[in-house]
Formats: C-alpha cells, sequence, structure tokens
C-alpha cells in the first residue's frame, strides 16, 4: 500500500491539453501500479483537449463544474457533477469546458499494451 497524499503530488503536461493543469495520483512511478494510472485534472473555461485518438481504456468521472465531450462524429456529451463515461481504445474524442466556471475530473487510464 501507498498512500498520495494531494500536497505531495505535482502537475504534469498533459499533450495536447489546454488551459488546464493535470495531476498524476496513481501511476508505475509514483505508486507502482501496474494496470492503471489515476489523474486529476482541473480545466479552466475554454480549458480542454484536442481531438485526438485515445490509446488505451479510460474513464472520466467529472468531481465539479461541467466538461463536454465530443467524438470524431461531432457528437456532443455534456458529463456534470458525478458523471461519468467509459471511451474504449482508439476511439476518438476532444473535450472542452464550455462553462464559465472551472471543472474538475477525475481521470482513470489503462496502459497501453506492449509492443
Amino acid at each position: 500500500m501507498k498512500k498520495v497524499e494531494l500536497k505531495d503530488v505535482k502537475p504534469y503536461d498533459a499533450k495536447g491539453h489546454f488551459n488546464m493543469a493535470a495531476l498524476r495520483l496513481q501511476a508505475k512511478a509514483e505508486t507502482d501500479c501496474q494496470n492503471y494510472w489515476v489523474g486529476m485534472s482541473h480545466f479552466l473555461p475554454g480549458g480542454g483537449a484536442e481531438m485526438g485518438v485515445v490509446p488505451a481504456e479510460m474513464v472520466y468521472f467529472v468531481l465539479e463544474g461541467e466538461l463536454t465531450v465530443y467524438d470524431d462524429k461531432n457528437n456532443k456529451i455534456v458529463l456534470k457533477k458525478w458523471d461519468s463515461l467509459h471511451i474504449a481504445p482508439g476511439e476518438k474524442r476532444s473535450l472542452i469546458n464550455e462553462t464559465s466556471l472551472p471543472a474538475t475530473q477525475l481521470v482513470i487510464g489503462t496502459y497501453p499494451p506492449a509492443k
């Protein structure tokens, strides 16, 4: 077991994301999680993630605020507080905070298969 206190978590650069702060809570480097990682993302108004392929299974869980996810066909999914979304490996998505308030989401992802 390894406890992680929020005060000890360091931000990291999440590729393709903008106007947000990403924190890795649990992962191989931080706590030796072998099959998945857990992060927390804080999105400012207008913050989000560019359209991109999700390489491994992922779950979004909105802790606060509201986030909008678009698929590659421009279908819109609005996630409000306590809503969650499963994204399968290989699916494309973009993400945007279309509100005037910050939003926070928990992200749970599996590691892509080794090549």
